[in-house]
């Protein structure tokens, strides 16, 4: 992800380092600090300007009201009265012409030599006008979606372009692509905008659809966090977050046009990325205008030709259409709330995409830019309220309610430390300091109580370790808690992990690993986790939904799959500890060539049949449980386990079956596999067969097959 940020930074974000008066929306550390020795005093000054943008209106019209002067405005922090130090009205209507434009270093050289040359508007000129940014997601547009979003953005250049909007064409593909730096260039905007239906360049990605984000990406990520990145679906999150952190210093609004078939959510994973790109956005004050490209659809219980067609009646019975529904639903969900969170709005279900055009000149025609200087000189990184109010009457304002002060950890005790955990614990906003990851599972205790381990995991490269000897040290807080649908707390972890590591082992080229459990009731839960590394305070933070099934309702009552690729003598006493032997969960499931990948489920209540002896005996109860995994790849199967079968229970207590499964890899190519559990209830006749995927690496010299760390801790209930 560097990588991208990165290049973005290079562009974009360029205008806004050469612009002189631009000031980002809450700036960096810049308090001065002077010190005259013969005058024998220290003098202090609060550097930090802190910028709101605000639209009023007419009451009754809803009209701009222009004409207003900074005395017609207060503005509060947390209820106190703020000094206003900037003040300024921009409007299209005043935008000034372009001079001449400049050729931007993302050029390989002259226009003239066969590459491509950007042309992009100076910094002087972004005054006063519309900034907008068109976000071309190639990676999830069908062809024919791709071209009616091309033909609409290149009807509304030719006809609906004003001289105030200055345009910036983005792409994603095999990566994400500054095509076009913001530019009044009508002609060159449309021009690269051809590229993409194929008519110029190199259009639309092969092997991308609408179902599958999997496009090869070719992003510098940190070799320890790569495997999070290669088979997950956040790189359209990613973008969006680089996109918003490169347009942070350009102080003016923004505006993101967003064309995307959407966005389908693989699972809990994808939250923490969708809260870090609403937040970036949010910061860099970028409003998201999402367009789903799919445009008006037909949609009928058989599906499309990307699905196989249904037997029988389940055509008819209204489920079929209902699922079908919910899955396009699904698709928006992400964009809908990209667009509402950021200040935005979405269009769906329309073939015509020229009202989300409009709606970004409108929403941007006209604004005050209000900046102070906080009289709060805590840098406590909480959240500030702002109350902005006008003098006159019968006008409505729009601005943002707040933002997060800046924070300063090396300066705050302990108290302060805790309250800001518990703050962030608290907190909308994720924090996206330090990348966490996360994963839970469930077992049956008892039919109303399941034991719910939970995983946490930090890349080390992310930890600041200290030298003691020969050992890697640091330390780092964790804390979480487990709401359920009322959002009642229910559950509750908080411990300080001191890690004190051989430097022979690299902590900081593998993971750390933080586990801990709870035990609830069947629902529907919200988990949140914080971590934060103490040396210099950095955050991360996980939240994810959780549902426990009631298994008293399904045929097969299984438990949540463990994927692990060690195993590690323990003598606890839980699910995941089979022979003395505790099952690390893989939370990535990205595994290589010279590891084995460890199975571990269990199955409960299972059916049991009556079992002829001999004469002299009476028949005997037994069960008949069959189970083997499938490595598919593509529409080969290309590796199948041994039939395990099981005949008797073998977890005392809680009438479980455990089943145990060893896939060496060695023989394995690289590459991406879609796994197939078979689960057969032979004596009750009921079945599953869960899939997952799993990605599978060429060996790492330098990476020994045990390449993680752990520290155990419990949660409380």
């Amino acid at each position: 992800m560097a990588g991208l940020i990165q290049k973005m930074t290079a562009s974009l974000a360029a205008l806004a380092l050469a612009m002189p008066g631009a000031q980002p929306a809450l700036a960096q550390d810049s308090n001065q600090v002077s010190s005259t020795p013969q005058a024998g005093f220290v003098l202090k000054t609060n550097a930090e300007l802190v910028l709101t943008n605000v639209v009023a209106r007419d009451a009754k019209t809803g009209e701009v009201v222009r004409g207003l002067k900074q005395s017609d405005f207060r503005i509060y922090e947390n209820g106190k009265e703020q000094q206003i130090s900037t003040f300024d009205f921009q409007s299209v209507d005043m935008a000034m012409p372009l001079n001449e434009a400049t050729v931007s270093g993302l050029a390989a050289g002259p226009a003239n030599n066969g590459s491509k040359a950007v042309v992009v508007a100076k910094p002087e000129d972004l005054r006063n006008h519309r900034l907008i940014v068109m976000f071309f997601d190639l990676t999830s547009m069908q062809p024919e979606d791709l071209e009616r979003s091309v033909d609409a953005a290149q009807d509304f250049l030719h006809k609906k372009m004003q001289p105030a909007d200055l345009v910036a064409l983005v792409s994603l593909g095999d990566t994400l692509s500054v095509d076009q730096d913001f530019t009044a260039d009508k002609d060159a905007l449309v021009r690269e905008v051809g590229a993409y239906n194929g008519t110029e360049g190199q259009g639309f990605q092969q092997g991308a659809n609408a179902n599958s984000n999997q496009v090869e990406d070719t992003t510098a990520y940190t070799p320890d966090e790569s495997e999070f990145n290669d088979i997950n679906t956040d790189r359209e999150l990613f973008a969006l977050r680089a996109i918003s952190k490169s347009l942070e210093r350009i102080s003016e609004k923004k505006s993101l046009l967003y064309f995307s078939g959407g966005i389908s959510r693989d699972g809990i994973e994808n939250e923490a990325s969708l809260r870090a790109a609403i937040n970036a956005a949010v910061r860099a004050n970028l409003a998201i205008y999402s367009v789903d490209t799919r445009g008006l659809q037909a949609i009928g219980p058989l599906g499309d030709a990307s699905t196989g067609s249904l037997r029988g009646s389940g055509a008819y019975n209204g489920a079929a259409l209902l699922n079908n529904m919910n899955q396009n639903f699904a698709t928006q969900e992400v964009m809908a709330t990209l667009s509402t969170d950021t200040g935005g709005k979405a269009f769906f279900d329309s073939n015509d995409f020229a009202p989300a055009f409009a709606q970004v000149q409108k929403d941007t025609s006209a604004y005050y830019a209000i900046g102070f200087h906080s009289t709060n000189l805590a840098r406590d990184g909480k959240y500030r309220k702002l109350t902005i109010r006008i003098d006159r009457p019968g006008i409505k304002l729009e601005y943002r309610p707040g933002y997060y002060a800046p924070a300063d950890f090396r300066h705050s005790g302990r108290e302060d430390r805790e309250q800001e955990l518990n703050d962030q614990l608290a907190s909308d906003l994720p924090a996206t300091d330090i990348p966490v990851y996360m994963d839970a599972l469930y077992f049956r205790l008892n039919e109303n109580r399941f034991y719910v381990p939970v995983s946490l995991l930090v890349p080390g490269s992310q930890i600041p370790f200290v030298k003691g000897g020969d050992k890697d040290k640091a330390t780092l807080d964790i804390i979480g808690e487990v709401l359920d649908e009322v959002r009642r707390p229910i559950g509750r972890a908080r411990e300080t992990v001191k890690l004190n590591l051989d430097q022979a082992l690299g902590a900081r080229q593998k993971n750390i690993e933080y586990t801990t459990s709870f035990n609830l009731p069947p629902g529907k839960y919200d988990m949140k986790f914080v971590v934060r590394e103490n040396q210099t305070g950095r955050m991360g933070s996980f939240e994810a939904n959780i549902t426990l099934p009631d298994l008293k309702k399904v045929p097969l009552k299984m438990s949540s799959i463990v994927l692990a690729s060690m195993r590690q003598p323990s003598k606890k006493q839980d699910p995941l500890v089979r022979n003395g032997e505790e099952y690390v969960p893989n939370i990535s499931h990205v595994f290589r060539q010279d590891q084995h990948m460890y199975l571990l489920y269990e199955i409960y209540d299972p059916a049991h049949e009556k079992v002829e002896s001999d004469q002299s005996k009476a028949p005997r109860q037994s069960i008949n449980l069959l189970s083997s995994l499938e490595l598919i790849q593509g529409s080969t199967k290309v590796y199948e386990t041994p039939l395990v079968q099981a005949k008797a229970v073998n977890v005392e207590g809680r009438d479980a079956v455990a089943v145990e499964l060893d896939v060496p890899l060695t023989g394995l190519k690289p590459g991406e596999y879609i796994c197939q559990l078979n689960v057969v209830d032979d004596a009750g006749g009921s079945f599953a067969f869960p899939r997952f995927a799993v990605l599978v690496k060429e060996p790492t010299p330098s990476a020994p097959a045990t390449a993680s760390v752990q520290s155990s801790g419990g949660g409380s209930n």
